[in-house]
């Protein structure tokens, strides 16, 4: 029998190895320890999808669910119970979303609709036993009936990247939203199924109290954030994109991940990619750099509110939960300004549609010109068309630009994201987009 060799060469061969089958780069996975395949696709729908309303009548029903989202984004932190009675302090998420994403979870899988948030980061649904859950369309996830559950230790990375925990035997977590909506239970682990696929082990609350009227249009939330929590983050794959059709279409819409994450080859001469920008203060968002804006022929000088401020403040966001675009104050009095001299018709009161700034239209006047939008963010210009920034009351006749003013922050919502392949690369840091039809992907 041979001798067998010496401990460096074991030790160097182990090495090379490691080497060979390791990739050049990764993304950490917390908690997790399967392999996932190269892309997943999810379909959207819009959380009106189905009901018969007109386009019009969809806008506004989401503004008035969204009006608070804003404030949300802003805040900081608020005063909430935990399960035991006490205030605590607990950071604020989003929490409410216009578009819900179908998937499933447990062995055997039980389907369910969450929320999608691009501003969050937490996965949860609620649980058996429930001592306060509101009422879902699907039955509520019982633990007890799957073979792939598990408590997530209170040594795992993924207890340790809560934001608000409590740990002795089981790692409990209290997540907190902006309108004082609160998801409490323990952090497990389990298997889901995204599309076609089975993915074990991702991290997610189990909720067995849930608080608040913001969850209602499905059973949880899937987060979408940066933070390591998100299903994007825990997947691995880097890369994530969506593609959402208007909001009176009546066809899904395209979530990838991963290698599916990717432009048409048709559109590739469209597609225009600009950096996305870190904010300490809100790690989860991803942050664009809006340098102007054109109104028809004239170019914006933008103040620097649209840049991340030291405090924290300021920016602009891209955010698919969102509905309308919102700029900063001093922004949105240039572009109404320059919309007023360049629109050929007489201003009027839109504070019935609920947006600010509307145009009466003649009712024999079936051709409106409307002034070009273009968004220039850095190294990328966005050119809109106009019905992913005018909208008209066929009842009023009103013509409504689909932008409003807010404070603290910007947010490009998904009304503007419309019809264009938006591509999330996190690690390159960058964000590429494309006008696209949505419902032929």
């Amino acid at each position: 029998m041979a001798p067998p060799p010496p401990t460096y060469l074991v030790l160097l061969l182990v090495v090379v190895v490691a080497l060979l089958i390791s990739p050049a780069c990764s993304t950490l996975r917390l908690g997790f320890d399967g392999v996932v395949p190269e892309g997943i696709r999810l379909d959207l729908v819009h959380v009106d999808y189905g009901d018969n309303f007109t386009k019009f009548e969809l806008l506004q029903r989401a503004m008035k669910r969204g009006k608070q989202r804003l404030e949300r984004l802003k805040a900081g932190a608020v005063l909430v119970d935990d399960n035991a009675g006490h205030q605590i302090q607990a950071p604020v998420h989003v929490g409410s979303g216009e578009y819900l994403v179908n998937l499933a979870i447990g062995t055997p899988s039980a389907p369910f609709t969450a929320i999608l948030d691009t501003g969050s980061d937490l996965i949860w649904t609620q649980c058996k036993p429930c001592s306060r859950c509101y009422k879902q369309s699907s039955p509520i996830f019982d633990p007890s009936r799957s073979s792939s559950y598990s408590k997530v230790p209170c040594s795992s990375p993924l207890c340790k990247a809560l934001p608000n925990s409590k740990c002795s035997v089981d790692c409990k977590y209290l997540y907190a939203y902006g309108d004082y909506s609160t998801t409490q239970g323990v952090m497990a682990s389990e298997t889901f199924t995204l599309g076609s696929t089975s993915v074990p082990h991702i991290g997610f609350g189990c909720s067995d109290d849930t608080e608040g009227d913001g969850f209602n249009q499905g059973a949880g939330l899937v987060g979408l954030g940066r933070g390591p929590l998100s299903l994007v983050s825990q997947l691995g794959l880097g890369k994530f994109s969506y593609c959402l059709s208007s909001i009176d279409d009546t066809k899904t819409s395209p979530l990838l991940f991963g290698s599916l994450a990717k432009m048409n080859e048709s559109f590739k001469a469209q597609v225009a990619t600009t950096p996305l920008v870190q904010n300490p203060s809100h790690p989860s968002f991803y942050y664009l750099s809006l340098e102007g804006i054109t109104v028809g022929g004239t170019l914006l000088s933008i103040p620097n509110s649209t840049v991340v401020s030291k405090d924290g403040t300021g920016g602009m966001i891209i955010d698919s939960g969102t509905t309308i675009t919102y700029l900063e104050a001093p922004t949105y009095k240039l572009m109404k300004k320059a919309f007023i001299a360049q629109t050929k018709l007489p201003v009027d009161d839109g504070s019935s549609t609920g947006l600010d700034l509307c145009f009466s239209v003649p009712s024999n006047d079936s051709t409106v010109e409307v002034p070009k939008l273009i968004f220039h963010f850095k190294g990328a210009d966005l050119d809109l068309p106009p019905d992913n920034y005018m909208i008209q009351d066929s009842i009023t006749g009103l013509l409504c630009v689909m932008i409003m003013e807010s404070k603290g922050m910007s947010i490009f919502g998904n009304m503007q994201q419309q019809n264009v392949q938006v591509i999330y690369d996190l690690e390159k840091e960058e964000l590429s987009f494309a006008p696209v039809q949505c419902n032929q992907l």
